[in-house]
């Protein structure tokens, strides 16, 4: 959608209402369609200057008693607060009346310059589009989810002789059968390691599958029963499929006691090496089933919420229950007004949570929201099945959920004492270097190389909330001028390249203000740690200074002590002697953690890159060499390095290399061509 400019008062129609509901705004005129069903109707206000309560009032003339969705903009145009209502004008007039329950809805208003509705046929689509604005444009006076990551699943390929079992994230486009979803990557892999022994099912892509000509390595180590060079018939392996999809189906004791049948009968015919399989199989099964933790029996598929909310911070865990079997469980800490009660958060947080994610045909919640009824029918709507939401108060859904809740109140007061520590450190921090306040985002950079080659450069982000890996940046080291293994020119290419990008994206922040109380995480870090002495600050300073940006971050070296010792650090900061801390401040292990951090990234990120180039093979450079030609290349000349030795009427020997592919090669290797 394009954003109003903030003088200018917008109202946003389904394209699908009638002209009598389009006739209720006065002079109101089409500008664009902006997609197939909505339509901007833009009714311009006076130059009036208003702003808050008066702006506000002037907008409740105009707004029908319609279900819809408010957009509130501050006058840098950016979005306050995004908000639905079964009447606009209603709710919205409660904004120009100073109905507000808190001090944060009280300066929200205040600051409101410009407003946006979307006119929606019913309050369930009111609702769906409202959590879909949330979502994208993360106002800060909402109810925010954050660490929204997609949830894995386990697939089971399809359209295939010998189907795959793998991981998947992400939009479901793939032929197969999916299942989950689970709490975490790691408990993924460890189902499908356990589902490996006991079904045997390949994991390899379908390349290497069609690749193959004897068994690898999981066939040796009965991992995968080998369907790829005809280990297993495709009967056989096909029943292996069919037990898997079974188990995960939920019919897991069938499948047991079909292998405890099997196992059974092969120690009657005395093949007892046969047995020993079925048993690694029931053992492997059991394994999983162990991870699993409470079942309900009685529920088939379900999410189940439980939110715990004290001191100004709200905890809500998620078990996800399919199959009656549990898949894993997740704590959310989503950002909300301390005002708001803990119904309040949940509600706000359910329709964010699907807005991208199938739901289930049922979710337990710990306490009733308001908007129950309402939410059910708007998930109802976008599944196309029956999904009933309820706080059940008895029976084994209650002892599920009490359960759930058990798990937010310890996830909360181990939050709790995380953020008091690192409030405490960081405020420590501020003292030791003089900032002027607590930093709320701390940038550390280190470099890695060996010898100069594959050179990283690393960016690691520390805040109120601890490391916050999603912030985290690597810099692959591209200067052609740099001198090999040359520290100082690698640091210069990295902060001139953060921090251009940084001013392009986001502008020169403004220091002469504190800022904001909230806990967002700024764009601009407030400090940033360089992990070396005296030549890097001043390789650093040197950058700063050029993008004029001196002023608006605090750089600090952190030299290693005497023979590299922990605990002995200097520090180094602009306008003051260096300086030591002591052996114990708990800044001073804050500072070496973060540090410790850093040097960890680097590494992993140079690992990486040395590992990818190591790997690497000539003929991938080539232009229009695919696999199959790359195979064949390899298997004719047996080597990339004899490839590139190889004359033009050599390579047209190959099959499926032509001479304008020959051509091709040939001159990736060579200077010029031969004449013809």
């Amino acid at each position: 959608m394009t954003a109003m400019t903030p003088k200018d008062g917008g109202i946003l129609y389904d394209e699908n209402l009638t002209e009598d509901e389009f006739d209720e705004t006065d002079d109101a005129e089409i500008v664009a369609v902006k997609g197939p069903d909505i339509a901007w109707r833009e009714t311009p206000l006076p130059e009036t200057g208003l702003t808050g309560m008066e702006l506000i009032g002037e907008f409740v003339k105009q707004l029908p008693n319609r279900p819809g969705v408010y957009r509130m903009l501050n006058a840098e145009n950016e979005v306050l607060y995004v908000g639905k209502a079964r009447s606009l004008k209603k709710r919205v007039s409660n904004y120009a009346q100073g109905r507000v329950h808190s001090n944060r809805t009280a300066r929200m208003v205040r600051e409101t310059a410009n407003m946006e509705f979307v006119i929606t046929r019913t309050e369930t689509e009111a609702l769906l589009l409202e959590a879909n604005l949330i979502k994208r444009l993360r106002p800060r006076f909402n109810v925010l989810l954050r660490d929204d990551k997609s949830f894995p699943y386990i697939l089971i390929t399809g359209g295939h002789r010998a189907p795959a079992i793998y991981k998947h994230r992400g939009a479901r486009v793939r032929k197969g059968d999916y299942f989950g979803p689970f709490a975490s990557a790691t408990a993924v892999g460890r189902t499908i390691n356990s589902l490996q022994r006991a079904f045997l099912l390949r994991t390899c892509t379908d390349s290497v599958f069609e690749s193959r000509t004897r068994p690898c390595l999981l066939y040796q180590i009965k991992r995968c029963s080998g369907p790829c060079t005809h280990e297993v018939t495709d009967q056989g392996y096909d029943v292996l499929v069919r037990e898997a999809r079974d188990f995960l189906s939920g019919k897991s004791q069938n499948v047991k006691a079909e292998i405890a049948g099997q196992m059974n009968q092969a120690a009657e015919d005395l093949d007892f090496e046969r047995a020993a399989v079925y048993r690694d199989r029931l053992a492997a099964l059991s394994h999983v089933q162990g991870h699993q933790g409470i079942h309900l029996a009685s529920v088939e598929e379900a999410d189940v919420f439980a939110i715990h909310h004290d001191g100004g911070l709200s905890c809500i865990q998620v078990f996800f229950y399919r199959t009656g079997q549990n898949w894993g469980n997740r704590a959310y800490f989503p950002k909300a007004d301390p005002s708001l009660t803990s119904a309040e958060v949940l509600n706000a947080f359910l329709a964010q949570f699907y807005d991208d994610k199938p739901c289930p045909r049922q979710i337990l919640l710990s306490e009733p929201i308001e908007e129950m009824d309402l939410l059910s029918d708007a998930l109802t709507e976008r599944a196309g099945f029956r999904v009933a939401i309820h706080a059940p108060q008895r029976g084994e859904k209650r002892e599920v959920v009490d359960h759930a809740l058990n798990n937010a109140r310890e996830a909360h007061g181990r939050k709790i004492a995380e953020t008091s520590s690192q409030a405490r450190l960081l405020a420590g921090m501020a003292e030791t270097f003089a900032l002027a306040y607590p930093p709320r985002r701390i940038e550390i950079y280190d470099n890695s190389h060996i010898m100069g080659t594959n050179a990283v450069g690393g960016m690691v982000v520390a805040g109120m909330d601890g490391f916050l890996k999603n912030h985290y940046r690597k810099f692959n080291i591209k200067s052609e001028d740099l001198t090999p293994g040359d520290d100082f020119g690698m640091m210069r290419e990295v902060m001139t390249r953060r921090f251009s990008r940084l001013i392009k994206e986001n502008g020169k922040p403004d220091r002469s203000k504190a800022p904001e109380d909230d806990d967002v995480v700024p764009a601009w870090p407030d400090v940033i740690l360089i992990d070396g002495g005296q030549g890097q600050m001043t390789a650093v300073r040197a950058i700063l200074s050029e993008l004029d940006i001196t002023d608006c971050v605090t750089a600090i070296g952190v030299a290693k002590g005497a023979d590299r010792e922990a605990g002995r650090e200097r520090f180094f900061q602009e306008g003051k002697p260096s300086f030591t801390l002591p052996p114990r401040d708990p800044v001073l292990y804050f500072i070496q953690r973060l540090r410790d951090e850093a040097h960890r990234f680097a590494i992993g990120s140079h690992r990486a890159r040395r590992k990818r180039e190591l790997v690497k093979n000539p003929l991938d450079e080539v232009a229009g060499i695919g696999p199959t030609r790359k195979r064949a290349l390899l298997q004719h000349f047996g080597t990339a390095k004899a490839v590139s030795r190889a004359g033009i009427p050599d390579l047209m020997a190959v099959q499926g290399i032509s001479e304008a592919v020959a051509r091709l090669i040939y001159a990736h290797f060579h200077d010029s061509l031969p004449e013809k």
